[in-house]
């Protein structure tokens, strides 16, 4: 590669006159195959079975082919398959409900992997099932060896504690709060006995925060990481535990900074990692709120969440308007950002040693300035925090611009598959995240786009001439590439956005046409001029003009948003999703016209989603037996004035719900406290007080009362009391927040929901009862109207769907855990 060559996209031998050549003369073919199959290497897996090569006649089809299979060989494109399969065991071990022998998924991998070696010389069919086999299984032991290593304790159950730990990281909000990671050190009444390590806490005061690296103590909420908002969605308990967060909650009142914990900052325990940890933190918080102060506003949040990945100092309103209008990947530390910098430190350093006389005849200009990039990204790596998506570009960006000190093409799906290989051996969670999956399918996409583009016919005769390229046609060749990239990256990612987010950008196309010239040009050159200038003092200029890019991108943003493009896909049906990520990596990988399976395979997704449409459920209940609400026509009916944004925004877009009915509020009908002697109000069982008994007679006529005169499919709710409603169906639910109404509801209710955790689990009167104790165990649920016999009384019979079928996983475990017996309690879950 010589000096002024830029970075290329590998490109293939041209086999189309070969082909030709092969169909005008039949009787050379079956010598040539012949000879290519004796000379096969380890890397030609893509093979055509023999047994049924021989039932068909040697047609120009088949010659076309075997001939398509032979180019494919020749790219040794088993390596680009291999992360596939890989991804595909460690996707198939964390979806079981239970947890795989480890000694026996080792020992069939052993198995599978000597078979593969023994039947190197054996017909090929056989080789590549044995190699396929070898990577799934590979797969599914990285990924039991990372839950084995992460081995993180989840709260178990709602508690209110005392504190004490030490501050490891610190964020704060686009309200002035603070939230703060924190290493348990002790908590205190109640001490709790399955302590979570790490936990993140809110602290709403403005007064001045409590330092990385100091101790901090105070009452505290601390909850476990909520589970799936409805069957199917993403659990974010999984995420949790995989990034070592125990529980989340907030501090009541101020923290209160107190000496660190002896076992943390001295004797052997003061690891140097924890101290270079804590630095480095110190060293982001110090570049956020510099940029913050530098810029102001949405601009100067957006600008430091580029740098240090802390995002939560954005309003709400501007993150929503960039999600919109498909520009909330600008928000990521993720692979445009990488690029970008390295790109721009690659090409400006190259330029600056070619400008000084000699240098460029002596040492290779080009491999010094990637060696620069090289340093810079790195250190881009570490003051972004380590984000998962960071890693990831990281090791994906690390390896292209190695790949330039070998002379070897710096872009090339070689250096995606080798990257995603080296992700998936050291993060095999990853792949069940949709980072990883749309930044792969974004990668992959436009390396493979490029690769064709570049390789397109006629394009030698179009580009011949030996002229340079005029202003004009640079400005519209970088626009056309603009738009290219930007429809490519879009359309790869749109499957990965519908199945975990549920909706898409329908102008995320124009959004993103209108910004990236400025990202491109402004945003990210003037950051990385920023931080470099950072340590002299002089980064407030270039920190201005990124300011006045991002405040341009933020007022495109506002103004796509404001077409209402957003589309809200619901849930998208498992066979849909996989059949059109199938199809697209099947496209990309193959480089002959056998990539024209891939689009067969996609078409074969996009009819099975337009076909299975999901049907929406009666009733929805969440986790904490909170929020109930009766769905209808696209329409939710909730009993909560303002429902939590957390999960009722989940329930709108996975079931593509347009409004919201409130329930009627009923004060009329509230019932009081009887007087009673405050000897009479102590503790129960439970953890619940004694309250004075209710008129029962009374309780009874008012609920009758709310059924009554309720119209189905709508709440009525007597204000922290209770709430009554009848379903379409027939099946009339109360939802009860004061436990002592909940006899009376399961008189006279078919379900029973509290948040309430009853020491008993069914109703005496038969009705269904859901109480904080079951979803404990059971997570969100759906209820359907059932075909078939009608139940109890005539009514049309139930059909439940929970979002936990088993609590034997490690992220779901904690759900057994008894804090009374201080045992883990297996059974059925209930």
């Amino acid at each position: 590669m010589g000096e002024e060559q830029g970075p290329t996209v590998a490109r293939r031998t041209r086999f189309r006159d070969a082909q030709l050549d092969a169909l005008e003369h039949k009787p050379q073919v079956p010598e040539t195959i012949q000879e290519s199959r004796k000379s096969a290497g380890p890397e030609r897996y893509i093979s055509f079975p023999l047994a049924i090569r021989a039932r068909f006649p040697r047609t120009k089809w088949r010659v076309a082919f075997r001939r398509a299979v032979e180019e494919e060989q020749a790219f040794g494109h088993a390596l680009l398959f291999a992360p596939v399969f890989l991804g595909l065991g460690s996707l198939a071990w964390f979806s079981f409900a239970q947890s795989p022998g480890f000694l026996k998924t080792a020992l069939l991998m052993c198995i599978f992997g000597m078979a593969a070696f023994l039947l190197r010389h054996s017909p090929r069919v056989w080789r590549i099932f044995a190699l396929i086999a070898t990577l799934f299984l590979s797969g599914m032991v990285l990924a039991a060896g990372e839950t084995a290593r992460k081995d993180t304790v989840l709260l178990d159950t709602p508690v209110t504690t005392v504190l004490r730990g030490t501050v490891i990281a610190r964020e704060t909000t686009d309200r002035g709060y603070w939230r703060f990671t924190v290493n348990v050190a002790q908590t205190s009444d109640p001490a709790l006995k399955r302590a979570p390590a790490t936990v993140t806490l809110l602290s709403r005061s403005r007064a001045k925060p409590i330092e990385i690296g100091g101790g901090i103590e105070g009452k505290a909420r601390l909850s476990p990481p909520s589970g799936p908002a409805l069957p199917g969605l993403n659990d974010f308990a999984f995420d949790s535990y995989f990034k070592g967060i125990g529980a989340v909650g907030y501090f009541y009142g101020k923290p209160a900074a107190v000496a660190a914990a002896p076992e943390i900052t001295g004797g052997l325990s003061a690891t140097w990692h924890v101290r270079v940890r804590e630095t480095i933190a110190r060293m982001r918080e110090t570049v956020g709120a510099r940029i913050r102060s530098t810029i102001g506003g949405d601009a100067g949040a957006i600008a430091a969440a580029l740098v240090t990945a802390e995002e939560r100092a954005i309003s709400r309103p501007t993150i929503e308007a960039l999600r919109e209008a498909g520009l909330a990947h600008v928000l990521a530390i993720s692979g445009l950002n990488m690029v970008l910098a390295a790109g721009t430190f690659l090409i400006g350093a190259r330029t600056f040693l070619s400008l000084i006389p000699g240098l460029a005849h002596r040492f290779p200009v080009k491999k010094l300035a990637a060696a620069g990039a090289l340093i810079m990204v790195f250190l881009y790596i570490l003051i972004s925090g380590g984000a998962v998506s960071a890693v990831r570009s990281w090791i994906m960006i690390s390896i292209m611009l190695v790949a330039v000190f070998f002379d070897r093409p710096s872009i090339s799906l070689r250096n995606v598959a080798l990257s995603a290989l080296i992700i998936l051996m050291i993060t095999p969670s990853a792949v069940t995240g949709p980072g990883f999956q749309m930044s792969f399918a974004a990668t992959l996409a436009l390396v493979a786009g490029y690769s064709h583009w570049r390789e397109r016919p006629g394009r030698e005769t179009v580009s011949g001439g030996g002229r340079t390229a005029g202003p004009l046609k640079a400005a519209g060749g970088f626009f056309a590439g603009l738009l290219l990239s930007s429809f490519i990256g879009g359309v790869s990612t749109m499957i990965y956005s519908a199945g975990h987010f549920h909706r898409l950008a329908a102008y995320g196309l124009v959004g993103n046409i209108l910004a990236m010239p400025v990202i491109s040009i402004l945003v990210m050159p003037f950051a990385l001029l920023a931080m470099l200038l950072m340590p002299f003092g002089l980064d407030r200029y270039p920190l201005l003009v990124m300011g006045q890019g991002l405040d341009w991108m933020i007022s495109i943003a506002n103004m796509v948003s404001s077409w209402g493009g957003e589309v809200t896909t619901g849930r998208v049906p498992d066979s849909a999703f996989m059949l059109i990520a199938a199809g697209g990596i099947l496209a990309c990988l193959l480089r002959t016209w056998l990539a024209l399976s891939g689009i067969v395979v996609i078409a074969a997704g996009l009819l099975a989603g337009w076909a299975s449409t999901a049907a929406r459920p009666d009733l929805v209940i969440a986790e904490d037996g909170r929020l109930v609400a009766m769905i209808e026509q696209g329409e939710a009916a909730s009993n909560r004035t303002k429902p939590p944004d957390f999960v009722f925004s989940q329930w709108q877009r996975a079931m593509r719900l347009d409004g919201h009915q409130k329930p009627q509020q009923r004060a009329d009908l509230t019932l009081k406290d009887a007087d009673a002697p405050p000897s009479e109000k102590r503790g129960t069982g439970d953890g619940r007080k004694n309250k004075p008994p209710i008129d029962k007679d009374a309780a009874r006529s008012a609920i009758r009362k709310l059924l009554a005169e309720t119209a189905p499919g709508r709440f009525a709710c007597v204000p922290k009391q209770w709430c009554a409603a009848t379903v379409r169906p027939g099946w009339r639910i109360a939802t009860v927040e004061d436990a002592r109404f909940v006899g009376i509801a399961c008189d006279e209710a078919d379900i029973v929901v509290t948040p309430v955790m009853l020491p008993f689990r069914n109703c005496r009167s038969g009705a269904m009862l859901l109480s904080g104790q079951s979803l404990r165990r059971t997570g969100a649920v759906e209820i359907f109207a059932a075909d078939g016999p009608a139940g109890q009384q005539g009514k049309t019979a139930m059909r439940v769907v929970t979002a936990l079928d088993q609590l034997q996983r490690p992220w779901t475990r904690h759900r057994t855990y008894d804090w009374r017996t201080g045992q883990f309690v297996v059974g059925p879950v209930e």
